[in-house]
């Protein structure tokens, strides 16, 4: 009688077990697009933030002539000294830090300008000529690691940055908050709300604060730019404005393009629809679309809109 004494069949031990194209398709795309995540979640604020950094920013760089731009300092609740400009108003000019001062104290409104995520303050000159043309003084200073100011950005690193500039302007200059406004550019903007809203909790809010080309929240913006990429879960820094916007009780202005490609309009609507209907003053929030911007153009294609715009909301903010 015999027997079959052969051992059952089985994989061989030296070969696995061959994938599937489907399982092949699935690694071949799951790979890159965890790769990316790890990347992007990795080096995110660098993708965020785009400082120029200078050696040295002097006033007379600024173009707006002898007299009219002086240099100055600001030091944050963290020791770190911010460089910027104060730029008096057109048709106004000091020769002396006493008559510098004494122009500040004349009651014109003060422009507390908060720059975009890129470059640096010399890149910000024609919407700050806008505002002194408008018969504000404009103070800008460089956020940490832009121009010349040390550090490195982070959303808590540019609130203290304009905690910085606010005392700056309330503390050592003697600037009333009533004739002070901000006005926030693109990711300034989410720095402007930030502010506005703990300065109006405080029961100091600003004079009115003037928003362009700004988001509801870095996360609504970056996740219309990568919709297949869980920006919500990654983001560190996320400037939720839309949920700050509402504390604040100061007047409105929000400018913003319709063929904006960076922060689409309807990211700016949103934030709009957040804000409160009026002031607590009674004055009615102004939303304007720009028909022919896009994000960097603003000043090249609409600067007769934004200055009418500018033109008629200081005197409504800043009563003289």
């Amino acid at each position: 009688m015999s027997s079959d004494l052969s051992p059952p069949s089985s994989p061989s031990p030296c070969r696995p077990p061959r994938l599937t194209w489907w399982k092949r398709w699935l690694l071949l795309l799951t790979v890159p697009y965890l790769g990316a995540i790890i990347m992007l979640a990795a080096f995110q604020r660098s993708l965020i933030y785009h400082p120029f950094a200078a050696k040295s920013l002097p006033a007379n760089q600024s173009g707006f002539g002898t007299g009219r731009t002086h240099d100055v300092t600001a030091r944050t609740e963290d020791n770190l000294d911010l460089r910027g400009w104060l730029i008096l108003a057109k048709g106004h000019v000091a020769s002396t830090d006493d008559q510098f001062n004494a122009e500040l104290a004349k009651g014109r409104p003060v422009v507390l300008y908060f720059g975009g995520n890129a470059a640096n303050r010399t890149y910000r000159l024609l919407e700050v000529q806008v505002l002194t043309e408008a018969g504000a003084d404009v103070l800008i200073f460089d956020y940490r690691g832009y121009g010349e100011s040390p550090g490195e950005p982070s959303e808590e690193g540019l609130a203290r940055d304009a905690r910085a500039v606010w005392r700056f302007a309330t503390e050592l200059k003697k600037i009333e908050s009533r004739r002070i406004l901000l006005y926030g550019e693109s990711l300034g903007g989410g720095v402007a709300v930030r502010l506005a809203s703990e300065l109006s909790l405080n029961k100091t809010p600003p004079a009115g604060m003037i928003l362009r080309s700004t988001f509801s929240s870095l996360t609504d913006a970056a996740s219309s730019h990568f919709p297949f990429i869980p920006v919500r879960w990654l983001l560190i820094d996320r400037f939720p404005s839309d949920h700050r916007i509402c504390d604040v009780t100061c007047p409105l202005l929000q400018l913003h393009g319709r063929r904006d490609t960076i922060v689409p309009i309807r990211l700016g609507q949103k934030l709009f629809a957040a804000a409160p209907d009026k002031s607590a003053s009674g004055i009615a929030k102004n939303f304007i679309e720009l028909p022919q911007a896009d994000h960097n153009d603003v000043m090249e294609t609409s600067r007769p809109e934004v200055s009418k715009a500018v033109r008629e909301f200081l005197p409504i903010a800043v009563p003289q």
